[in-house]
């Protein structure tokens, strides 16, 4: 049997970081430091009307995401300024070579910040469309726990992004900031760490390194009062009582009021009509 955490040492664990997050009036200040993004174009990647018809919403997301991803590094150089350092950012170089570590950014501040993108379909471009929507892929991963975050500093930075027209390249279009939030990195971990025990559907094995659900097999069991086995496999045909959670962490599917707040529909929809208006 693998070695897994109870829900009573994630709730023990829990209380060592009551009270602690980012302070309201930190983040209120960032925010402020943080303004000059709205607006800002990834001129890294411009593509002209008619190619864009070949792609559906959530393919342009993925390259883009990925795109930024590989280059955050080079952030400042990819967008349509040096609005990234003028903002206070630099790269944090991570741990153990990793390409991608935690967090993305130090702040001159002394806070940290961890950078996640929100793709938001742009109504007024012509592109083909997918027969069912596709939920967002950004997600606070298993990379994110409370062994490396530190609860007082670090801020999760969601920016909201949509296809505009080039500023200076007529009927060819960019990835643009529409609109951007902060977020303590520590009250969205617990949130949707808490999902999970809470919910009954999964448990954390290792000290926190690897996130599960119950397969269809631990389902079944625990619906008739078998003991289930604390083992965890990565498909339903291994014949585990728990499986690899390849859903977890989606932004989506964290509880945290805020978050949602900003990330849904309504609210993306209302930022980029607030852009539209700013871009004319």
């Amino acid at each position: 049997m693998a070695t897994y955490i109870k829900k009573s040492s994630f709730l023990s664990d829990l209380k060592s970081f009551d009270g602690k997050t980012v302070q309201k009036s930190d983040i209120l200040l960032m925010k402020k430091k943080f303004e000059p993004l709205l607006g800002a174009q990834f001129n890294v990647l411009s593509l002209p009307e008619e190619l864009l018809m070949a792609f559906e919403p959530s393919q342009v997301g993925s390259i883009v995401g990925n795109l930024i991803d590989a280059c955050i590094p080079f952030l400042s150089k990819i967008t349509d300024s040096e609005l990234i350092s003028a903002i206070g950012l630099s790269k944090n170089e991570g741990i153990l070579g990793e390409r991608e570590g935690y967090p993305d950014y130090l702040h001159s501040s002394g806070l940290r910040v961890e950078l996640k993108l929100i793709f938001v379909d742009n109504p007024d471009i012509k592109m083909r469309k997918p027969p069912t929507k596709r939920e967002p892929s950004a997600r606070l991963t298993q990379k994110v726990t409370f062994k490396n975050v530190i609860p007082e500093k670090d801020l999760l930075l969601v920016i909201a992004y949509a296809l505009k027209e080039d500023k200076k390249k007529s009927n060819y279009y960019v990835p643009t900031i529409i609109g951007f939030d902060l977020f303590p990195v520590i009250d969205c971990i617990i949130a949707r760490d808490k999902r999970m025990y809470e919910a009954g559907s999964g448990v954390w094995f290792g000290n926190y390194e690897t996130p599960t659900v119950l397969s269809k097999k631990g389902q079944n069991k625990l619906i008739q009062g078998q003991r289930l086995i604390y083992s965890y496999g990565t498909k339903e045909n291994e014949g585990c009582d728990f499986n690899l959670d390849t859903n977890f962490g989606k932004l989506k599917r964290i509880p945290y009021p805020a978050l949602q707040k900003f990330i849904s529909i309504s609210n993306l929809k209302r930022l980029l009509k607030k852009s539209n208006k700013t871009h004319q």
